[in-house]
């Protein structure tokens, strides 16, 4: 099977087998889902759930944010570790979004890179969930999962991972397939224990590289 007749393969199965998969992160709004994902670097998206509504209790818009004082963000977002420089990048950023960009999250890859903080991975996120552009997030779990199948070859950069991947996930099915291998992999195929690879939707096609 080619590569892109398995991602195809690939990609149906785990919509039958994870129909609701969608973000983890918990958001209401473009600017927050900029800073839990931020916040999620080295941290599980279940603590970042429990610790972003102390922060906009306290500071409930961009601006609120942006005027803030650093100490005081990091105070709040510690717990999600990296706590310093996390703070940090959550400060820079809103105030951009504050001075440059009208309080508002731009809608455009080029944009979104220039935030502080934000990577190719929390703008794919944005472009896909937000705005509804084609997206590939290539997180720890897409890039395990990806090597483990076989769909890309001992390719760990995440750029280069998401590089290839454009050359065989249509755009439209791109978002939701990295949020059915989030699910994949917690449930099945697991980073810190064997995965489970009789319970595996894909166990007939996967080039089980482990």
């Amino acid at each position: 099977m080619r590569k892109k007749e398995l991602a195809l393969e690939v990609i149906d199965r785990l919509e039958k087998e994870y129909p609701d998969a969608t973000c983890s992160l918990d958001y209401n709004d473009a600017w927050k889902l900029l800073i839990s994902v931020r916040l999620a670097a080295q941290c599980t998206d279940e603590r970042v759930n429990k610790i972003v509504p102390g922060l906009y209790a306290k500071y409930p818009t961009i601006e609120a944010v942006a005027d803030a004082p650093v100490e005081e963000i990091e105070k709040i977002v510690r717990p999600c570790g990296l706590g310093k420089s996390k703070a940090r990048d959550i400060s820079l950023c809103m105030k951009m979004l504050r001075d440059e960009f009208d309080c508002k999250v731009p809608d455009n890859m080029e944009d979104l890179l220039k935030l502080p903080g934000v990577g190719r991975k929390s703008a794919n996120l944005i472009m896909g969930d937000v705005f509804g552009q084609p997206a590939i997030v290539t997180d720890t779990h897409c890039i395990r999962l990806c090597n483990r199948i076989g769909l890309v070859n001992g390719i760990k950069d995440p750029k280069k991972v998401e590089m290839e991947l454009w050359k065989i996930i249509p755009p439209e099915k791109g978002s939701d397939f990295c949020h059915c291998l989030v699910y994949h992999g917690r449930e099945i195929c697991t980073a810190r224990t064997a995965p489970f690879c009789d319970r595996c939707c894909l166990k007939d096609i996967c080039k089980k590289k482990i």
